[in-house]
């Protein structure tokens, strides 16, 4: 362990630019009876005060510490003793793919644990999985292990602070026949190609254990257009494509003892009216939805957390009834790209069940290498069921605790097709929390970020028309970063405030509608602006109750 931590900070050494010279060259590796050279701790400093410097790291949503998180999919969730647990997928310099470990008391200051998988054991690196805590307190990380015809793995824990992780020696406890994909024969006799690929969190009922996995490399070979999704993620299928194999899919397994595992039969019926024939289904989370933001009583629903790669998070509520999942509702959290992507979820204590998920950083390859690090997740999200049947959500009621010099304003009135200036409330770091009355207005809301000349801005706001709640980034940087407008359904009930709620941390803007609906995209400002302008194109509008806090940051660095 202690060799381990030395070529961390050799590595951190190299990626502190400027530091590295013909006259003093970094030394490759230290001993673990051998003083750390001050080249290192010199450096490892330097490179902390470089990330808190730089403009576009985000201070309180979850970065990583340094290092090539892409991908960066949340994995193995799990709340025990106090503390919530996440892991994260990262490309671990000169090691592969491997799974960060963090944990914390309040979903915002995290302590680092040492990496809980790494490439070894008979794999070459790990992709996504869950976590499970079992009845004795165990808790077991299902994962994809890499590459080629491995299948899925198990580690658990070996001792009582989740520092130290074994992997099981039955490994792979599903095996592939290629990569991703376990071909096998149905009761009848009949070839069947099902998935072994980024392994659902375990569940277990009436004394057996259940898991998931998904479908990508099975759509892509079997249902799609053989080596890859299409360019055009609406792009018909080809006409040879077997129904059997479209669309988004997960398989069932079962087993009495973690070990020895059997294929049960799909997990739910794919249906087109919700996903297309080109959407997979991986990154899976599977959990009871409770029935409060708060946790308290079970719903006595199911949700089903998980990505496809061309259209990013979405879900499905329903019922699970005979080891079969009946889907209700179906919704995505991200429509015109798939930024918002790979979703992790757990229960904690109180019965809440909370989510993370990667947001895209969006910028050029070479900024990312030169700036060191990249990955960030969302705010945690909590989510229940609505009493209509939706899908609830909002940020975990932790994040106030980050609220600092509150501000509050009241009855501004907005003209039709005017602006009100609110600059007073800005900050690169910052919650708003807008209440606005009723209205005809068809399109109102607010401009963040805004910069003096008004040349980049960031623009949410509510579509009567269209039903839609939306965020405009076009104009968000005048450089890098992805220019659309994102688009989600939200319909504001007869007589209902609209109630935004908006987060912006550095260069990133999350916006929360009515505890039903919410957007989060990168930004990158580069005029450092944090004027703020409601606005209203057409109809008066009234903002009964306008709150703004500084928020503080909660990332080490």
């Amino acid at each position: 362990m202690k060799k381990q931590c030395l070529l961390i900070l050799t590595t951190i050494f190299f990626l502190h630019l400027g530091a590295v010279s013909q006259e003093n060259p970094v030394p490759v590796l230290v001993e673990p009876d051998q003083d750390i050279p001050k080249e290192i701790i010199k450096s490892t400093t330097e490179f902390r005060e470089r990330l808190l410097a730089d403009p576009y790291r985000p201070a309180y949503h979850f970065c990583i510490p340094n290092d090539v998180g892409y991908p960066f999919d949340p994995n193995g969730a799990f709340y025990l003793n106090g503390r919530y647990h996440l892991m994260y997928l990262y490309n671990r310099i000169d090691q592969g793919f491997s799974w960060g470990h963090v944990s914390s008391k309040d979903l915002f200051h995290w302590r680092h644990h040492p990496d809980a998988l790494i490439p070894s054991d008979g794999d070459e690196g790990v992709f996504s999985g869950g976590a499970f805590v079992d009845d004795d307190g165990t808790v077991v990380l299902s994962y994809w292990m890499l590459w080629g015809d491995k299948g899925i793995g198990f580690a658990k824990n070996t001792d009582d602070n989740f520092n130290s992780w074994k992997k099981f020696g039955s490994n792979p406890v599903i095996k592939s026949t290629e990569w991703g994909i376990t071909d096998m024969k149905d009761p009848a006799g009949k070839d069947i190609h099902i998935g072994s690929a980024d392994p659902s969190n375990i569940w277990k009922k009436d004394g057996q254990y259940y898991l998931l996995t998904g479908n990508l490399l099975v759509l892509r070979k079997y249902g799609s257009r053989g080596k890859g999704l299409p360019a055009n993620r609406d792009e018909p299928a080809l006409p040879t494509d077997s129904l059997d194999y479209q669309g988004d899919r997960l398989y069932l397994f079962v087993s009495s003892d973690l070990t020895d595992w059997n294929y049960l039969h799909e997990f739910y019926k794919s249906d087109r009216k919700w996903t297309s024939k080109t959407e997979d289904n991986m990154c899976p989370s599977f959990l009871p939805l409770p029935s409060d933001a708060d946790g308290g009583t079970p719903s006595g629903k199911h949700l089903l957390l998980f990505i496809s790669h061309n259209y990013g998070c979405q879900y499905y509520v329903g019922d699970y009834k005979s080891d079969n999942f009946f889907p209700e509702i179906h919704g995505r959290m991200t429509w015109n790209d798939n930024t918002y992507f790979a979703p992790e979820a757990l229960i904690d204590d109180k019965g809440r069940q909370i989510m993370w998920s990667w947001i895209f950083d969006d910028r050029p390859d070479s900024l990312v290498k030169f700036n060191g690090w990249t990955g960030t997740y969302g705010i945690p999200r909590s989510l229940w069921l609505n009493e209509d049947g939706t899908l609830g959500m909002r940020p975990v009621k932790e994040i106030e605790t980050l609220r600092i010099n509150e501000k509050i304003l009241s009855n501004v009135k907005v003209n039709a097709g005017g602006e009100v200036e609110l600059n007073e409330l800005g900050n690169e770091l910052m919650e708003l929390e807008l209440t606005i009355q009723p209205n005809a207005s068809t399109q109102y809301g607010i401009k963040v970020c805004v910069s003096e000349d008004s040349r980049e801005e960031t623009v949410v706001y509510y579509d009567l028309k269209d039903k839609k709640l939306k965020v405009d980034t076009r104009k968000s940087g005048l450089s890098f970063g992805r220019k659309i407008i994102e688009e989600a359904p939200f319909e504001l009930n007869e007589g209902e405030p609209l109630v935004l709620r908006i987060f912006v941390d550095k260069s990133i803007v999350e916006v929360y509608a009515n505890d039903r609906q919410a957007i989060a995209r990168r930004i990158y400002p580069t005029l450092g602006g944090t004027g703020i302008t409601l606005f209203s194109t057409d109809g008066n509008i009234n903002a009964k109750s306008i709150k703004a806090w500084e928020i503080m940051p909660s990332n080490p660095y």
